[in-house]
């Protein structure tokens, strides 16, 4: 079992930031990932800090030496695809391999309206992704991309350099559309927030499409975000059915549940103020468990 941390650049400083990924980075820890949104959520205050995505990412791979550097995710209606997959690869360059971008249709949508965006349905949302998607991998893969789609339009647009470790993910929590792009364009596929029983559907869901679409599913690594709560009497502000509430012992029991169902990594998420005791205690007795899986 791979053990990672969600960090999201919200709500804490730049100095606090990159103490948490220091954290991981001393620790053992195999993934930390930001994460993609213009303000804070849950939305409570506008005024709350967040640090941009693409910029936060590249200062994770800078500020760290051992870890998988990730987003999840990156939405793909906010910037020009050509333009993240050269974000991509730059920061793949600059962590010397380690980088991974997670890529889905976004849900905010009060940020969406608020800069500029609009908010397209759902199903028109996952039409730009797949649009965006075939673009990046298509460049990623080192191809000349002649592409003509209703969102997005290239000429014999090419990337280089080519990415060096760089790794593709989807995330999301959908049951159907979601599930076949994962099949189609991923590298891995994350899965936000949800029970072990949910995550073991999707997973059985995720090898019939690629079956369908002739993929190895044992070539697709697959991870699950917990919020972090361990110990703690805050209300979680993630999903409860998704969170490690309990103590210890609860907590390995939950993290073996996914194990069981099939579930490579497990990403500890944060929404602060981050429980540096508790996080402690998660290093030291949580995963030595799961250490040599």
């Amino acid at each position: 079992m791979k053990l990672g941390m969600h960090a999201g650049p919200q709500d804490l400083s730049m100095d606090e930031l990159k103490r948490l990924w220091h954290t991981g980075d001393n620790n053992g820890f195999h993934w930390i990932s930001v994460w993609d949104h213009f303000y804070a959520n849950p939305l409570s205050n506008r005024e709350n800090p967040c640090f941009e995505g693409v910029a936060a990412m590249a200062g994770l791979a800078a500020s760290t030496q051992n870890v998988r550097v990730g987003c999840l995710v990156f939405c793909a209606l906010f910037r020009n695809p050509g333009v993240l997959a050269k974000a991509g690869v730059t920061i793949d360059h600059l962590s010397g391999g380690r980088a991974d971008i997670g890529i889905g249709a976004g849900w905010f949508e009060e940020e969406f309206r608020e800069f500029g965006y609009g908010f397209p349905p759902l199903g028109k949302r996952l039409d730009q992704l797949e649009e965006a998607l075939t673009i990046i991998r298509g460049l990623w893969d080192g191809q000349e991309v002649d592409f003509k789609g209703e969102y997005y339009e290239m000429q014999g647009a090419v990337s280089s350099p080519q990415p060096i470790g760089l790794r593709l993910w989807i995330g999301g929590r959908g049951k159907v559309r979601t599930v076949d792009i994962a099949a189609r364009f991923a590298d891995g596929f994350n899965m936000p927030y949800v029970p072990p029983e949910l995550a073991a559907d999707r997973l059985e869901r995720l090898e019939k499409a690629c079956d369908k679409h002739g993929r190895d599913f044992s070539k697709i690594d697959t991870s699950v975000n917990l919020g972090f709560y361990m110990n703690s009497d805050r209300t979680p502000d993630i999903d409860p059915r998704g969170s490690i509430t309990g103590g210890v012992q609860e907590t390995i029991d939950l993290i073996g549940k996914y194990k069981d169902a099939g579930i490579q990594g497990i990403n500890i998420a944060f929404r602060p103020p981050v429980d540096w005791d508790n996080l402690q205690l998660y290093i030291e007795e949580v995963m030595p468990v799961f250490s040599g899986d």
